[in-house]
């Protein structure tokens, strides 16, 4: 190991009253203390002096004097002395952390700023030229090999003894390993400690190490937790806490199993950071209270950038100062994960303007590159980014590109050869894009849009209690994987309400809606609740609407009436009436807005329509995924249509 870098230090520790008041004066000592070293516990480590530079070492017979943020002031005898540096000696009870060093002469002390001194172990290398960022990723069985490591910008993986070298330039200030199969690392709360946050400048040489255990996962669980919104508004707190009350008794019932979680952006929202003070560490409070033992992967939204910046590195700092890297990867069993930020906030001015590009950098697309150097074609990938890559397209069952085509393609590109989940959020609402759908070009590509766990930004919830829904209907709740080896499922769990509620029905004969509903609103905006009207005006058309918020093309859909017939259906942009009467009725049933108000009922294309031969035959809607799992509704007619009909008891 580099003398240079680390070397074995060793302290006295005295009371850290001893010099409180003693006086500080100028003396002729002069040399630049560097923001971090790293040391083994007992030793020496020698400081550089660059008597050119008009530097001068202090006297063998100064001490050095490292004050703890405790207050606690070890004494460090200097050993040696010369015209290149300065030589002390440390004690055992030394440990890691931030230290105020002087140099005491005689009464008379001079202080010299703080200096992060991290504590290691001797893995007996010296780093290569040119390395400023190096350590070991061990585990209780010892070194682990083939570890990769990044910095967000340079790849590279551990050697045999377990140890990597990086020639980082710390653009981001941290260093990750793409955690290997097999293994997990140790948790801070809900947070998985695969990143160190580096403490020196860009050229000078620090250690970064890494501990794994090793666990078994053959197959495991993971949840896709999509927007949150959480900012202490709408009665979001406790809403989030049916969710989490639904997540633990989840987890309880399943027990048995490994899991894991990957948020999908949007924990909290940035607006709110600084009108209701609710944050990061506020979202982390909560999180670490109720989902205790649950590490949570984090993905970067658009409201978790900080709306106030000036340029896309500034608005990442408060995420990346409390959650995580922007983009990272990481392994759980023969599944490779790959977390990216695909909000560019370059155009950020510092307003609630929010000026964002769904746009995966092209930065994070080499560093893509390099990550998957060492993954196998073989190895399933889920990408987790925040805004989808794909979006409705206006003809039902059709999609196409959500961000910049360019940019889809070379991302879709570094991916070829692969088989690919992306699994999305930010729309609060639901679609899957599967290789069979146009927009895929041949490749084994597959999108999942999750719902959200704050539904319609907690609105409906709020507004209609037990009604907790996004614009087109989708329940607030989270995505359930199921991995085994390589074999991937997904299903939906609504909050509150059991694993087999997959899809809702509507009896249009009872369905209407009109201005009538809202008489509240100013004239100036009534017409644009017209479309609702429009939509569902009176009939007697014997039609049935079937929203199945999680369909994809390899799911089916069989609707047969008491007398045995077979109807046909078909799939239509609609919007969800439930969500009509739930949330955008009494949005607009307010005398003082001026404008069409937010958050209302959009149009999805996950409805399904078919014609029965009365008002009074009974149908029963039978819908199959692609896995085999089966949920049937028998559903008796007339069906009344009311909130009552549908709220969550």
């Amino acid at each position: 190991m580099s003398l240079a870098v680390v070397l074995q230090v060793q302290f006295i520790a005295c009371s850290g009253n001893e010099d409180s008041n003693a006086p500080e004066d100028e003396f002729n000592v002069n040399f630049r203390l560097p923001t971090s070293i790293e040391v083994a516990k007992g030793g020496e480590y020698t400081f550089a002096v660059h008597e050119g530079g008009g530097e001068i070492a202090p006297l063998t017979s100064d001490s050095f004097l490292l004050e703890s943020e405790a207050g606690i002031t070890y004494i460090c005898p200097i050993v040696s002395t010369s015209s290149d540096g300065f030589t002390i000696r440390m004690a055992d009870e030394c440990e890691t952390g931030y230290y105020y060093a002087s140099i005491k002469r005689d009464t008379r002390k001079k202080n010299l700023g703080q200096l992060y001194i991290s504590i290691v172990e001797d893995i007996g290398i010296e780093p290569d030229a040119g390395t400023t960022v190096y350590g070991i990723v061990s585990s209780d069985e010892g070194p682990v090999a083939n570890v990769v490591v990044s910095d967000g910008i340079e790849v590279t993986r551990t050697n045999e003894q377990g140890i990597y070298q990086l020639r980082s330039e710390k653009k981001w200030g941290y260093v990750f390993i793409s955690i290997p199969s097999g293994y997990e690392v140790s948790s801070s709360g809900v947070l998985p400690l695969l990143h160190c946050r580096l403490k020196g400048s860009a050229s000078t040489v620090e250690r970064a190490d890494f501990s794994l255990k090793k666990v078994n996962q053959d197959s495991f669980k993971v949840f896709m937790l999509g927007d949150m919104h959480l900012a202490d508004r709408t009665s979001d707190i406790s809403q989030f806490n049916d969710f989490t009350a639904d997540l633990r008794s989840y987890m309880a019932a399943h027990s048995s199993e490994r899991m894991y979680a990957i948020t999908l952006g949007d924990m909290t929202w940035d607006l709110y950071w600084y009108s209701n003070a609710f944050s990061f560490p506020q979202y982390l409070d909560i999180a670490n209270k109720q989902l205790i033992g649950l590490q949570m992967f984090h993905t970067m939204g658009n409201h978790d950038n900080d709306f106030k910046a000036r340029n896309d590195f500034d608005a990442a700092t408060q995420y990346v100062n409390n959650i995580a890297p922007t983009y990272y990867s990481f392994n759980i069993g023969k599944i490779h994960f790959v977390v990216l930020d695909d909000i560019d906030c370059s155009s950020y001015d510092g307003t609630e303007s929010r000026n964002y590009r769904k746009s995966v950098s092209t930065e994070q697309l080499n560093w893509l590159r390099k990550d998957l150097s060492y993954v196998d074609k073989n190895t399933p990938i889920i990408v987790t980014m925040h805004a989808q890559l794909f979006k409705p397209a206006s003809t039902a069952g059709k999609f196409e590109y959500d961000h910049d085509a360019v940019n889809s393609e070379a991302l879709l590109s570094i991916l070829e050869g692969y088989t690919v989940h992306f699994v999305t959020g930010h729309t609060h609402r639901m679609f899957n894009v599967t290789p069979q759908d146009e927009i895929t070009n041949g490749r084994n590509i597959y999108e999942h849009n999750s719902g959200a766990i704050c539904a319609s930004w907690w609105w409906s919830g709020h507004l209609t209690p037990g009604v907790h829904i996004g614009e087109e209907g989708t329940p607030g709740g989270y995505g359930i994987w199921t991995i085994s080896g390589t074999k991937i499922e997904y299903s939906y769990k609504a909050t509150g309400w059991p694993e087999e509620y997959q899809f809702r029905s509507y009896d249009l004969n009872n369905v209407s809606f009109s201005t009538n509903d809202i008489p509240n609103c100013p004239a100036s905006v009534k017409h644009s609740f017209l479309k609702y009207a429009a939509a569902y005006p009176p009939s007697n058309k014997n039609e049935v609407l079937i929203n199945i918020w999680n369909w994809n093309r390899n799911w089916t859909l069989t609707v047969v009436d008491e007398n045995k017939k077979k109807l046909d259906w078909k799939q239509v942009n609609a919007y969800d009436p439930l969500h009509i009467a739930a949330l955008t009725i009494p949005r607009f049933n307010v005398s003082t807005i001026t404008s069409a108000p937010n958050f209302i009922t959009a149009s999805y294309p996950h409805f399904f329509k078919v014609t029965a031969d009365d008002a009074d035959v009974d149908l029963t809607i039978t819908v199959e995924d692609e896995f085999g799992n089966v949920w049937t509704e028998n559903m008796e007619r007339p069906k009344a249509f009311s909130i009552e009909t549908y709220r969550k008891k």
